[in-house]
């Protein structure tokens, strides 16, 4: 009778156990390969849309943000913050916009949509850059926009904000208490000093754009005319 007592024991202790292990979740990694930058010296064509000028910026400023999307915090295993991680875990078919996950998920409502409410959701022009960047097979290429000569508010600097900047400094998500998406908000920190401190990684400054690379010296270039010149709205 004890005998068959420790049988039943060990049997529902070995049961318990499995029971367990069955429950656990473990997280596989993902092997992630960054594959190179095809271009970046070439002149930028206006018929395609290239990854590290248009969609990185675009992705880090409003999904790979801390506690979302970014390499620390990869809610629901997203990483959204280098292409090889857009890549293997954005759900991205390349040519096949409609079965992508990093486009269709922009186009949800309510708190299905990425970025999710309060944080505003994609424009129209937004969707349209990632869809046609996934049309034409999702490459992780470059070209060179930058021209030091261009340096007014609407043709250099305004664009650099809302492709870096806006998705973190917008009237839903004011981080800092910034608004960057409006010239008001963008020349109140240029004049102060915090705009170019920051882009420029200077001590004492919050590094922006924040959680990703730091802005060409090119692009720095043209900011720091338009500061030199007044800040105009231009």
């Amino acid at each position: 009778m004890q005998n068959q007592n420790s049988k039943l024991v060990e049997i529902i202790g070995l049961i318990l156990f499995l029971l367990i292990l069955l429950s656990c979740k473990h997280e596989i990694p993902v092997q992630v390969i960054e594959s190179p930058v095809s271009g970046g010296e070439q002149t930028c064509s206006a018929d395609t849309v290239y990854f590290q000028n248009k969609v990185l910026p675009l992705l880090n400023s409003s999904c790979a943000m801390s506690g979302c999307h970014d390499a620390i915090t990869h809610k629901e295993g997203i990483n959204l913050a280098t292409y090889g991680n857009i890549m293997a875990t954005g759900g991205v078919r390349p040519g096949n916009p409609g079965n992508s996950k990093l486009y269709t998920v922009l186009n949800r409502t309510g708190n299905e949509r990425m970025p999710p409410p309060p944080a505003a959701a994609f424009t129209q022009a937004q969707k349209d850059i990632v869809y046609k960047w996934i049309m034409q097979g999702a490459k992780n290429n470059a070209c060179n926009d930058c021209d030091t000569a261009v340096f007014t508010y609407s043709g250099a600097v305004a664009p650099l904000m809302n492709t870096y900047c806006k998705g973190c400094h917008n009237p839903s998500s004011l981080g800092g208490g910034i608004d960057l998406g409006v010239y008001a908000g963008v020349k109140s920190v240029a004049l102060n000093g915090k705009l170019l401190g920051s882009i420029k990684h200077q001590t004492g400054f919050i590094a922006m754009p924040q959680g990703s690379t730091k802005l060409s010296d090119c692009k720095i270039e043209q900011v720091q005319k338009w500061v030199a010149a007044g800040a105009p709205n231009n």
